[in-house]
């Protein structure tokens, strides 16, 4: 059954089509985010499903996909992904998470990757990984953030390799202070939220730890 797009679709305007499909037995988040204008468009983690991940990159001009960390339920469809001729780029410290699945290019902090006439730019936010990566829409107000902030709080930091102090500082430095109250946060599993509504809790959540 072929992939239906007007249901996969988040938002589009004249610039922009954001697309989201939800895989797996961990409920992932993935993201496509295309520019209308000239029909380039990267994929925010290879998590399952591979079939329907292909079918989404070959319908919307997918050739990138960006990994937002190395945990299992958000690569699983990497060796699909790649055995198709599609490009994965993951950050240095979680590359190692994908083992003999490999990756094509190392993701690094405060770039930009153009996505035809869109600009997307890296913000390493570690804390559930060390190497988590979160990307910002630039002049649209989106923020995808992987497992590093949900709606009610961070993402989980007991896993190997989790730090919650660091985590924290992540969301309030990268997060909270630079962005306004209207940026909305698209994350790697459940629903979406704002920078506003999540912010005036983090105190709450530091006393309530992990």
């Amino acid at each position: 059954m072929a992939l239906d797009l007007s249901a996969t679709q988040y938002y589009a305007d004249s610039g922009l089509e954001v697309h989201s499909l939800v895989v797996g037995p961990m409920d992932n988040n993935v993201y496509v985010i295309r520019c209308a204008q000239t029909g380039e468009a990267v994929m925010l983690d290879a998590a399952n499903e591979h079939e329907k991940l292909l079918e989404l990159c070959d319908a919307l001009g997918v050739r990138t996909v960006l990994e937002t960390h190395g945990h299992w339920d958000h690569i699983q469809a990497v060796p699909e992904i790649r055995n198709a001729g599609y490009s994965v780029h993951v950050t240095e410290a979680d590359a190692h998470m994908l083992g003999d699945m490999g990756y094509d290019q190392l993701l690094e902090h405060d770039t930009v990757i153009e996505v035809g006439r869109l600009r997307l730019r890296t913000i390493l936010t570690p804390g559930h990984t060390p190497g988590s990566m979160s990307f910002k829409l630039e002049d649209y107000p989106m923020l995808f953030t992987g497992d590093t902030l949900f709606p009610g709080g961070p993402g989980n930091t007991s896993f190997e390799g989790g730090d919650f102090e660091t985590i924290i500082e992540s969301i309030d430095r990268l997060m909270f202070a630079p962005f306004d109250a209207d940026v909305q946060v698209l994350p790697g599993h459940g629903d979406t939220t704002t920078i506003g509504a999540e912010r005036p809790h983090l105190a709450e959540w530091i006393d309530r730890g992990w």
